[in-house]
This record gives structure tokens, C-alpha cells and sequence, in this order.
């Protein structure tokens, strides 16, 4: 990325990425590399920002659906459901490592803010 001069990294989700999120991270403020993740905890590890699925909503509607089945519904019945609900995470202290500034726009929108 640093010979062909990449100005971003756009991670997608998967579970490699996400594993080796904090050596990947440390890589990318090495590399003076914004990044955007698929993974609030990504961001806790030192990535930039994430704009992710809000994993509690995603897990209460998961729990929702073993009720149902539990409770006798047949599980081909059950509609397929996408997330609904999506966070954007920022992490100042990896913008300040960068020399990012990012807009209070963009901040205001944020459900979390790492200072």
C-alpha cells in the first residue's frame, strides 16, 4: 500500500481482519493510513473509524428468534432479517496520530467518540 501511495484502507468485515485487529491498526497509524473497519472493536483497538451493525440490537433480535423457535415455530417460517441498527465509531487519538482533523459534523453524527 505505502509504494502504489494508498490514502485510505477500507476493511470489510471477516473474521481474519478481526482477529488481527490491533497489529493491523498499529500498521496503518505506522503507515499514516486512514482506515474505516466494519467492527466497533477495531476502533477500540486503534483503528480510525468503523460504521458497523450495533451488535446488543443484533443479538436481542437474534434472541428473539430462538424464542420463537423454542416456543414451536418452525424456523423456515421465520422471516430473514437484516440489521436495522448501524453505529459510526471515531477514535480522536488515532485522527491526532494521523494529523486527521475530523469535522464536528462528523463527530455530532458519531454514537461514540474515543478520545
Amino acid at each position: 500500500m505505502a509504494r502504489e501511495r494508498a490514502e485510505g484502507l477500507l476493511v470489510a468485515g471477516g473474521s481474519t481482519f478481526l482477529v488481527h485487529r490491533t497489529r493491523l491498526a498499529e500498521l496503518a497509524v505506522r503507515s499514516k493510513l486512514p482506515t474505516m473497519w466494519s467492527y466497533r472493536e477495531t476502533v477500540e483497538a486503534g483503528g480510525l473509524m468503523a460504521y458497523a451493525v450495533n451488535m446488543a440490537d443484533f443479538v436481542s433480535r437474534a434472541a428473539e428468534y430462538v424464542d420463537k423457535i423454542l416456543k414451536g415455530a418452525k424456523p423456515a417460517d421465520l422471516p430473514v432479517e437484516r440489521p436495522t441498527k448501524f453505529e459510526l465509531i471515531i477514535n480522536l487519538k488515532t485522527a491526532k496520530a494521523l494529523g486527521i482533523t475530523i469535522p464536528p459534523s462528523l463527530l455530532l453524527r458519531a454514537e461514540e467518540v474515543i478520545q
